[in-house]
């Protein structure tokens, strides 16, 4: 049996559905009015002056921070059943199939939070390893909790969750520099391979 890695954003999606998926939250109005107070952070990431670490922290806290939980969790369930399925890419999901019929352990790794992918993933029969956001007394703080699932902390959290030696091969997707350390781990590694 082999362990198969998936990003999801980028690899098996045609969009990032981070911003997607806060604009579904919050209404196009409160997205665009919050895009543009995170502009120069945004701008900075994008020039590679900032980290994905505290962007993401940034704009999980100013969207979430003081939402409560059992909105947030209903949001998440919402959006993961109804609109996961229109950003997809079908090539993607023909491999997944593929492996799922071979008998392999897939698990989706990406920085995304898992509160809205789980659901998805639940229903194609997939594992996830993800983003956490934290919760405190109810409320969502709009912190990450531990570490952003991005990068070398992908192949930390795919560590930690499975005895990789326990499997024939790792094989790892992925389409961004948030995963080149997944790919430099996996035995075999495809880069952008549903372009």
């Amino acid at each position: 049996m082999n362990l198969v890695l998936f990003d999801f954003d980028g690899t098996i999606t045609r969009d990032d559905s981070l911003l997607e998926f806060v604009a579904y939250v919050v209404g196009f109005k409160k997205f665009f009015r919050g895009i543009l107070v995170l502009s120069p952070i945004l701008a900075a990431y994008k020039l590679g002056l900032t980290s994905n670490n505290f962007t993401r922290r940034k704009l999980l806290g100013h969207f979430f921070a003081g939402m409560s939980a059992d909105k947030f969790d209903k949001i998440c369930k919402k959006y993961s059943t109804t609109h996961i399925e229109d950003i997809l890419k079908q090539s993607a999901m023909d491999k997944i199939a593929s492996y799922k019929a071979a008998g392999d352990k897939i698990v989706i790794v990406t920085a995304s939070l898992e509160d809205w992918l789980r659901p998805w993933c639940e229903a194609q029969g997939l594992e996830l390893l993800g983003t956490k956001i934290r919760r405190k007394g109810g409320i969502i703080t709009g912190e990450i909790e531990g570490q952003n699932c991005y990068g070398a902390q992908k192949v930390a959290r795919v560590r930690a969750a499975y005895d990789v030696q326990a499997f024939d091969r790792v094989i790892a997707y992925g389409d961004s520099r948030g995963d080149r350390e997944m790919l430099e781990f996996a035995d075999e590694a495809h880069y952008k391979a549903f372009e």
